[in-house]
């Protein structure tokens, strides 16, 4: 089952990024931006547009889900017992791109 701590460590493997916390709780930071939130009621938060979200909870919803919280904010929440690891350095991945400075994208030749 995956844990925060786990997915700090995946995390922390992408270039330029570093522990931190948010709202109390874990996260990992590349620059000043999350790339993703750790909720200790349900697991990991990634942020995603509102159309991906419900193509992931469409195709697996005992794995993806949202709540009448989160359902407003372009997010999906994976139950930790359920995600695969494979799904989580993806939107790990697709996370820095997205938050990733200039500098370091190009430092690392990602543009």
């Amino acid at each position: 089952m995956l844990t925060a701590e786990r997915l700090r460590d995946i995390a922390l493997e992408l270039p330029g990024t570093e522990a931190g916390t948010a709202w109390g709780q874990p996260v990992v930071k590349v620059g000043k931006k999350s790339l993703y939130f750790w909720n200790p009621k349900y697991g990991p938060v990634f942020g995603m547009d509102f159309d991906t979200r419900d193509f992931w909870i469409e195709c697996d919803p005992e794995t993806f889900f949202t709540t009448d919280h989160h359902r407003y904010y372009p997010c999906v929440l994976a139950r930790p017992d359920r995600v695969e690891e494979d799904w989580l350095r993806e939107r790990l991945r697709e996370s820095w791109r997205r938050n990733a400075p200039k500098k370091l994208m190009k430092a690392t030749g990602e543009i």
